[in-house]
C-alpha cells in the first residue's frame, strides 16, 4: 500500500466527532468520523474554528482520490466544552489528553515530538515565539485583535483607554486598561490584596482565561504583567469559582456580591464575529451577554456585516506552529508555507493563505502580502 496514503488512513475521529455530513465552510469542530485527514492539529481556542473552517475546504491533491488535508481538534469538547478530555486522532494509537490553549498545544506537540509518537503534525497558537531555538517554527496566516469585554448592561464606559509604550506604575496608572490589570491606583500605587482597581468611579474585576491560554500570554505582554503569577486582583476563576475560558462570557458578572464590582476580560475580536453569525460559520455561540469595548476611541469592528477593524490598536497576529525540520515534507508546505519566489509579488503557495475568504468569514483579517505562510520564526516553546 502506497505509504503516504496508509498513513491518512491512520486518521481517526476524535471521542465529540459531529457526524459524517460535510458542511463546507462552517467550522463543525472536531473532524467528521469516517473522513481521513493528513495532517493533525490540537491548541488555540481562538484559532481552532478557523482552522476547522479552512479543514473543510482545503483538498490534499496527493490524496487518491482527493482527501482533506487538514484535521484540528477543539480544545475542549465541541459539544460540552468539557477540556481536557481524552482524545484519539489516529486510530491504532492510544488516546492523548486534548489540549486547551496554545501553550498546552505547543506542550503536546513537543511531547508527540519527544516521544516519536506520531499523534500531532501542528499546533495552534494565538500568542508568538518567546523562546529561541530551532525545534518548532510559527507560521503567521491571519490577524487577530483582542480586545475588553464586559457584561451586557455594564456601568463601566464604553471606551477604555490603552498605552502600548507605559511601562513605569505610573506611566501605567494613566490607562485604564494598564492600571486595572497592574492593580494600580490613580496615583501609581500598588493596590493592598482584596482591595480593586476602579475605573470612572466603578469597582473592576478583572478576569483572564485559563492557563496556557495563548490570549492570556498575549493580553499579559501587551498590559505589562506577568501571566503566569497574576497580580492580586486579577484571577482566571469566575464569581462562582469555575475556570474562565477564552472567548466565553459565561463567566462575566456585572456585580460581585462581596464587593459590587464588574468583571472585565479579554476577548478575541474575530472569535466574537464567528460566534455571532454561528448561523453561518457553525461557530458554537459562547458569547453569553458579553459586550466588545472600544480602546482609544476605536471601535473593535467595522461596516456591515462586521469585519475586524484594521485599524485597533491591540492587535496579533496567529500562527500554526510545525516542527521546523518537517518544513520541507510536501503536505507541510501545501498546508502552510508560503514557497513563493518573491513573497510580495508572486501568488501565495500556502493553500491556507490562498484562502482569505474562509479567513475573513471566521472574523479574522487577511495579513499584509508577503506576510502569511513565512517560516523565520522559531523557538522551543
Amino acid at each position: 500500500m502506497n505509504v503516504k496514503f496508509a498513513k491518512r488512513l491512520s486518521i481517526a475521529v476524535g471521542a465529540a466527532a459531529m457526524g459524517t455530513v460535510l458542511i463546507t465552510g462552517t467550522a463543525q469542530a472536531d473532524p467528521p468520523s469516517g473522513q481521513f485527514r493528513e495532517l493533525v492539529g490540537v491548541g488555540s481556542d481562538t484559532t481552532q474554528d478557523v482552522l476547522n473552517g479552512l479543514g473543510n475546504v482545503i483538498v490534499d491533491p496527493n490524496g487518491s482520490p482527493n482527501h482533506l488535508l487538514i484535521a484540528s481538534y477543539d480544545a475542549v469538547n465541541p459539544s460540552t466544552g468539557v477540556p481536557h478530555e481524552c482524545i484519539v486522532v489516529r486510530s491504532g494509537h492510544t488516546c492523548i489528553t486534548r489540549p486547551n490553549g496554545s501553550g498546552e498545544g505547543i506542550a503536546a506537540l513537543n511531547a508527540d515530538i519527544a516521544a516519536n509518537a506520531g499523534n500531532l503534525d501542528f499546533a495552534r497558537s494565538s500568542s508568538g515565539v518567546t523562546t529561541a531555538g530551532s525545534n518548532l517554527t510559527w507560521i503567521p496566516f491571519a490577524e487577530d485583535a483582542v480586545t475588553a469585554a464586559v457584561k451586557t448592561g455594564s456601568t463601566l464606559p464604553a471606551n477604555l483607554t490603552y498605552s502600548a509604550t507605559a511601562t513605569t506604575n505610573a506611566q501605567k496608572s494613566l490607562y485604564d486598561l494598564n492600571r486595572v490589570y497592574n492593580c494600580l491606583d490613580t496615583n501609581g500605587n500598588p493596590l493592598a490584596a482584596g482591595v480593586f482597581p476602579t475605573i470612572n468611579g466603578v469597582t473592576v474585576h478583572p478576569l483572564v482565561p485559563q492557563p496556557g491560554s495563548g490570549t492570556r500570554k498575549f493580553w499579559a505582554q501587551k498590559l505589562g504583567f506577568d501571566a503566569t503569577t497574576l497580580p492580586s486582583c486579577v484571577s482566571d476563576h469566575a464569581k462562582d469559582g469555575t475556570q474562565v475560558e477564552e472567548h466565553d462570557g459565561s463567566g462575566l458578572q456585572r456585580t460581585i456580591a462581596a464587593d459590587g464590582s464588574e468583571d472585565i476580560t479579554p476577548f478575541s475580536i474575530a472569535q466574537y464575529i464567528a460566534q455571532s453569525n454561528s448561523a453561518t460559520t457553525g461557530v458554537r455561540n459562547r458569547i453569553n451577554g458579553a459586550v466588545l469595548e472600544s480602546v482609544n476611541s476605536t471601535a473593535p469592528t467595522t461596516g456591515s456585516p462586521a469585519t475586524l477593524n484594521p485599524a485597533f490598536p491591540i492587535n496579533r497576529p496567529v500562527y500554526n506552529v510545525v516542527k521546523t525540520s518537517r518544513l520541507t515534507e510536501a503536505d507541510i508546505k501545501l498546508a502552510f508555507v508560503n514557497t513563493a519566489a518573491n513573497p510580495l509579488t508572486d501568488p501565495n503557495t500556502s493553500k491556507i493563505c490562498q484562502n482569505g475568504a474562509t479567513i475573513t468569514k471566521f472574523g479574522f483579517a487577511q495579513l499584509p502580502a508577503g506576510s502569511c505562510g513565512t517560516t523565520t520564526l522559531t523557538g522551543n516553546s
